[in-house]
């Protein structure tokens, strides 16, 4: 655990996970599909691939502005291909039982993925479907804009200065900066490290939660 651990044992009103990377590594699946639409269209993997991460796909094809491509087409074209794909996809160490820990009205996911993704890449990882989950097409802009992780804490009737956020990608710790969250990062997926004035930790297998007062915190 690196970098402020003002987080641990203080108290929030919810937690608000992000999924890919964070509750699951999904990066083997990430890589096959993306590698593929990235030499499609003349772009060298390994350097595109660092720039999608916790970003919706629509809007990472819309950055890139190529002529002649239409963003929506194939953005609905690579969920086809992540939808048959999910080799490889598991769980970060300790989250299952992490959030099986959590009281169902404290936590939230709050993904840039489609609904109908994140639906089937939790199942195949064991993930628990929470209550509320916010998908990547219910908002206007996504991360890392706030707008996700508003959506997250008003659907839990919290305030979202009293949430911490879990994160993996630069563009979600942004989105979680700006919502006036708290944010814990979490690397186990971190094939580069960067640097975060944020808590950070490899993965959950060496916290609990603990409930304080009909709040919760995270303990090491």
């Amino acid at each position: 655990m690196t970098a402020s651990h003002s987080v641990l044992g203080k108290s929030y009103d919810a937690f608000l996970f992000d999924m890919d990377g964070t509750l699951l590594n999904s990066i083997a699946v990430v890589e096959r599909v993306w590698s593929g639409w990235a030499l499609r269209h003349g772009l060298e993997p390994e350097v595109f691939l660092k720039t999608i991460h916790g970003i919706r796909a629509v809007d990472v094809i819309r950055q890139l502005a190529l002529p002649g491509v239409d963003a929506d087409r194939e953005a609905k074209q690579l969920l086809d291909e992540e939808m048959e794909d999910v080799e490889g996809v598991i769980p970060i160490p300790g989250a299952v039982a992490l959030l099986n820990s959590l009281p169902p009205e404290k936590w939230a996911i709050v993904t840039s993925a489609p609904i109908v993704l994140a639906r089937r890449r939790m199942a195949a990882a064991g993930i628990p479907m929470p209550a509320v989950i916010v998908s990547g097409e219910e908002v206007a802009a996504g991360k890392p804009s706030p707008e996700c992780y508003l959506l997250g804490a008003s659907r839990l009737g919290v305030d979202p200065s009293k949430c911490l956020v879990f994160e993996d990608a630069v563009a979600g710790i942004l989105a979680g900066e700006a919502a006036g969250a708290d944010v814990a990062v979490i690397t186990a997926t971190h094939a580069t490290p960067f640097e975060t004035p944020h808590f950070s930790m490899p993965d959950y297998s060496s916290c609990r939660v603990s409930a304080i007062e009909g709040r919760i915190a995270l303990t090491a």
